[in-house]
């Protein structure tokens, strides 16, 4: 039977719950009110958070000094493109290690995720080594292999849970009924995990548009994304706020967005397997 919660605790737990997402969201909030400020207002003292005049200069500035489209395309292809890059290594490798597991399957876990735990300044001079000698600087095709690499070790660990989760029986009766291996894997794993799948392309997806550091340092401007638009709006002349603030808020908007609609799927892929 489920513990009965009074109406006072379950008030106090909803008001600290708001009030712990509006401190998370204020930053966001504070971005975009400073996008609609001029320069002047954005670095007034005291601050002003809704009396202050409002204007669109700053937007029009930064489309007309930048190329949105291009930035936000490449941004678009880069994220979609390495999230579907890594699913397509992914699905098969978490399918072996979780109904065909070795001795050392989880060993190879803790090692995939350790990999995360490198700093990615260590390794940039080889990569970008690398990526000089095979032309792929500055080219959407070198940012979608290194952000698969990168985001590699979460997509399996996500599948790994989900698939462990479907009963081995129904992969045993299909393999009865003379399913061969891509059957069992195509038609018979991958439509159950549909859920997990989707979860785990969203958070990627998210994780790929937000990447800041590879996209800076392996791209100039043909295939520079949305972070690296955001970042030349930071000069040695100074921060321009509310123009920096413009151009974060375009950065932004379309992952909130996406966010936004697909929030329930995001809870259930980051929470699943925790309750049973």
């Amino acid at each position: 039977m489920a513990r009965r919660v009074s109406g006072r605790r379950q008030l106090a737990v909803t008001v600290i719950a708001w009030a712990i997402g509006l401190a998370i969201f204020f930053p966001i909030l504070w971005t975009i009110l400073t996008s609609f400020k001029s320069e002047a207002e954005a670095i007034a003292s005291p601050p002003s958070f809704l009396a202050f005049e409002w204007t669109l200069e700053n937007y029009e500035e930064v489309n007309s000094r930048s190329n949105y489209p291009l930035h936000f395309m490449n941004s678009v292809i880069i994220s979609l493109g390495s999230t579907l890059l890594g699913l397509l290594i992914a699905i098969p490798a978490a399918w072996s290690m979780a109904f065909v597991p070795a001795k050392r399957t989880k060993d190879i876990l803790m090692w995939m995720l350790s990999t995360k735990m490198l700093p990615p300044v260590g390794v940039l001079i080889p990569i970008y080594l690398m990526f000089r000698d095979f032309g792929l600087l500055d080219t959407r095709i070198g940012l979608v292999v290194v952000l698969t690499l990168i985001n590699l070790p979460i997509i399996v660990w996500m599948l790994f849970t989900y698939f462990k989760e479907i009963p081995g029986e129904i992969l045993e009766a299909a393999r009865m009924d003379g399913a061969s291996l891509w059957d069992e894997v195509v038609y018979v794993l991958t439509p159950m995990a549909v859920p997990g799948i989707a979860s785990t392309l969203l958070l990627n997806v998210i994780l790929a548009w937000n990447e800041a550091f590879w996209t800076l340092n392996l791209t100039a401007a043909k295939a520079a994304p949305l972070t690296a638009f955001i970042a030349s709006y930071s000069s040695p002349e100074g921060l321009f706020y509310a123009k920096l603030s413009a151009a974060s808020t375009l950065a932004i908007a379309p992952i909130l967005i996406l966010g936004w609609f697909s929030q329930k799927q995001l809870v259930r892929g980051l929470t699943f397997g925790a309750v049973k």
